[in-house]
């Protein structure tokens, strides 16, 4: 999964990724060039951890979540005018908007409604530049049709997420990667004296009238917390009333607004999680691990998390019939234990 960090100047953008990612990327990049920062995190799981201490293979792999934390454009908040900025966002999975909250003259919603409008703005150009190229070749009416529906929306200042597509328009809309297309998180960074607080109702009621998901977190001090050493985090969290750090809360929010789910693969050589979407088929899941997988597919032999934890072993799951064999458009569920059998 790839999450990308967006907001204006002095949201605390980049503090928010080092809360979210441990590291130490300099933060407050004002006056000179900002820079885009990479960083990587494996997602807990106590299921993998479980079946790690079970198969005690030679390589344990959790599934992972990429963070880029974008500069601010090159005209504070204007994404329109900074079409590289543009081209590297379209690549995420995710946005997720930083808000400066933690200033009694703050207004978050105005930020998050700003953000909004350059997302549709950016998407806008796009259209209405493929429109035109689209007028010179004048052979794609259907392309032209949908795009018409995007512009006429864009101009509403309404997001594209609101629209539903058909599997052809998707398949037509698949390499424009609108920005107002992709899920948003909404991080509210608030001052460090509200940490481990819940979002106010007239954000939570604002939120759900846009129809999007959002979280309350403390960047400054969460980031300071995130950089202890692991032992002394916990006693920390509790001495500031934080009940969960927020990059596990970040973490659970972004697989329900991505509607993912993680199957398992096990054995002596690696026990792994394995990212899909909510709804995956069993082929399409063994794509994931390998096209080759996928393509000569002839089975899935499926265990139940629970069932294995419950019975112990493999061999004991066959015995009490909880080891099913399930075909190419069985759909994967989360936490099944999975070894597929195929022939190229």
């Amino acid at each position: 999964m790839k999450v990308g960090l967006i907001g204006h100047r002095s949201a605390g953008k980049t503090t928010v990724f080092n809360m979210l990612t441990g590291l130490q990327a300099q933060v407050g990049g004002y006056g000179g060039k900002e820079e885009v920062h990479l960083g990587v995190i494996k997602v807990p799981d106590a299921r993998v951890d479980k079946l790690s201490q079970v198969f005690k293979p030679k390589k344990t792999t959790y599934a992972e979540i990429r963070f880029t934390d974008f500069p601010a454009s090159q005209n504070d908040d204007d994404l329109k005018g900074n079409s590289n900025l543009i081209t590297q966002m379209r690549e995420v999975d995710a946005m997720a908007l930083v808000l400066r909250d933690f200033e009694p003259d703050a207004d978050p919603l105005r930020q998050l409604n700003d953000l909004l409008t350059e997302m549709i703005l950016a998407d806008l150009t796009v259209v209405e530049n493929r429109r035109t190229r689209l007028k010179k070749e004048k052979a794609r009416p259907q392309e032209e049709a949908l795009l018409e529906r995007c512009a006429t929306t864009l101009e509403n200042e309404e997001s594209l997420r609101n629209l539903e597509f058909s599997a052809d328009d998707e398949n037509l809309l698949s390499g424009f990667g609108f920005l107002s297309r992709k899920p948003v998180l909404v991080l509210f960074n608030q001052a460090d004296d509200k940490a481990g607080q819940p979002l106010s109702v007239a954000y939570q009621d604002e939120l759900k009238r846009r129809g999007l998901d959002g979280l309350a977190l403390a960047g400054k001090v969460e980031m300071e917390v995130a950089q202890l050493d692991e032992n002394d985090r916990e006693g920390f969290l509790k001495e500031i009333g934080i009940q969960e750090p927020a990059r596990e809360r970040f973490i659970r929010a972004s697989y329900r607004l991505l509607d993912l789910i993680s199957f398992l693969t096990t054995g002596e050589d690696e026990v792994r999680a394995w990212t899909v979407t909510q709804g995956t088929i069993a082929r399409k899941a063994a794509g994931k691990i390998h096209s080759d997988i996928e393509r000569g597919f002839i089975r899935a032999e499926v265990i139940a998390y629970e069932d294995f934890v419950v019975l112990g072993s493999e061999a004991k799951c066959k015995e009490a019939g909880k080891l099913r064999l399930e075909g190419k458009d069985y759909i994967v569920q989360d936490g099944d234990i999975i070894h597929f059998r195929f022939a190229i």
